[in-house]
């Protein structure tokens, strides 16, 4: 199949999430990394998700994604219950607590890709161990760009599978506090350097309501964040960043600095729409008029 091979494979966690926010709550909402990036990276390409899902997530969950174009044949269904996260944040809206993570069937999680979506040249590899992502990529074959996420948990508990994998791929997506501590360095810049020496081609350092940096090849590019009138709930903002860059460079088929510029505007708007609603209800229902709005709106804040 030709068409898979500019999809976006998307390898991560399919969870429902309890959420406490100051703006209220929620209880087992759609989440996990697969969802939020599948459902950001909709709105540039086809979406192909592989992940794992318990005997509690029924058909309309699926429907849910299938409904909006996104290739759930690679989902997995266990025997037990979907992978669980509870938590509450704090006023500040950027620390949280995490009250209690079950993850049932997603413990024993080892992707398995369908052999269409093993020629899909771009990946996502969402915030899973780096064993898993590893694996990832020795199933598929010739890729275009492989994007991959992690969090501080991996860098202190797996740093060599970590370093590993960081050989092998295009993008690493962290925040500014994870690439202090993986690099060891004092200041971002200098972290950068380090980081891009293991191996990826470019780094992302998301920054939050601050926008987003990318470094690599040369280039040192800046997109701010988008102002705006509150936030929701900050849950899965950077897995809809990540899933926003790597659908909009899969859809131009490109990876030169040009489109990773503009992916990046793609990957601000995504998180903007995601961090104004519970879960992934904006995402769900977010139209091309706001979508179009957005995009301007970035662009007017970055033209002097």
């Amino acid at each position: 199949m030709n068409q898979m091979r500019n999809a976006l494979l998307i390898v991560g966690s399919i969870a429902f999430d309890t959420i406490e926010t100051p703006a209220g709550g929620v209880e087992k909402a759609l989440g996990g990394s697969a969802v939020y990036a599948s459902l950001a990276a909709r709105r540039f390409v086809r979406p192909c998700v592989v992940g794992v899902v318990g005997d509690d997530f029924g058909a309309e969950r699926l429907e849910v994604l299938s409904d909006r174009g996104i290739d759930t044949r690679g989902i997995e269904h266990a025997r037990g219950d979907t992978f669980h996260w509870k938590g509450r944040y704090h006023e500040n809206m950027k620390d949280r607590d995490t009250l209690s993570t079950c993850l049932n069937v997603f413990e024993n999680f080892n992707p398995k890709i369908p052999d269409d979506y093993r020629k899909c040249r771009y990946v996502f590899l969402g915030n899973i161990d780096p064993v898993l992502q590893a694996r990832v990529l020795d199933q598929v074959g010739e890729t275009a760009l492989v994007g991959l996420d992690t969090m501080n948990f991996w860098i202190k508990s797996s740093p060599d599978a970590l370093r590993a994998v960081m050989k092998r791929i295009d993008v690493l997506f962290i925040n500014d506090e994870e690439a202090i501590e993986l690099s060891g360095e004092r200041s971002i810049l200098r972290a950068s350097e380090t980081i891009l020496g293991l191996g990826p081609r470019y780094l992302v350092v998301k920054q939050g309501e601050y926008g987003a940096l990318l470094f690599g090849e040369g280039a040192c590019l800046s997109v701010p964040g988008i102002l705006l009138p509150g936030v929701v709930d900050p849950t899965g903002a950077g897995d809809a960043f990540a899933g926003g860059f790597c659908g909009y460079a899969a859809s131009q088929e490109a990876a030169d600095r040009r489109t990773l510029a503009r992916a990046l505007l793609a990957g601000t708007v995504m998180a903007s729409f995601t961090v104004e609603g519970f879960s992934v209800d904006n995402l769900l229902h977010l139209s091309e008029r706001q979508l179009t709005g957005r995009f301007s709106q970035l662009e007017a804040m970055m033209r002097y």
